[in-house]
């Protein structure tokens, strides 16, 4: 069973920067695309930055020219880059892989890690 473990979360002012990071236990095969997701007090779970299989990637534009997205292959590690931070960027993000199986996708979560952006 892939595990994956999120880290890099904190509390950093407004303008600063974090970068988060997330471990896959083990290397993950027949990966679609990879994601980070935010969600806020009271607010459903967003889609905030995508990493797909062939390398494009995806940003809401609440965060764009803001956020990046990468990946350490060899560490089986996802990253998510953050600056420029505000208030409204503070959730809980999540990491997410979504493997292409024959027929079905299969999501694997992360625990979240919280980021608190102070004004």
């Amino acid at each position: 069973q892939v595990q994956l473990e999120e880290s890099g979360g904190g509390l950093v002012q407004t303008g600063g920067s974090l970068r988060l990071s997330c471990a896959a236990s083990q290397y993950i095969f027949s990966v679609d695309r990879m994601g980070w997701y935010r969600q806020a007090p009271g607010k459903q779970r967003e889609l905030v930055a995508a990493l797909f299989s062939g390398g494009a990637t995806s940003y809401a534009d609440s965060v764009k020219g803001r956020f990046t997205i990468s990946r350490d292959i060899a560490k089986n590690t996802l990253f998510l880059r953050m600056s420029s931070l505000k208030p409204e960027d503070t959730a809980v993000y999540y990491c997410n892989v979504q493997v292409r199986g024959s027929t079905t996708f299969t999501d694997y979560w992360g625990q979240g890690t919280q980021v608190t952006v102070s004004s």
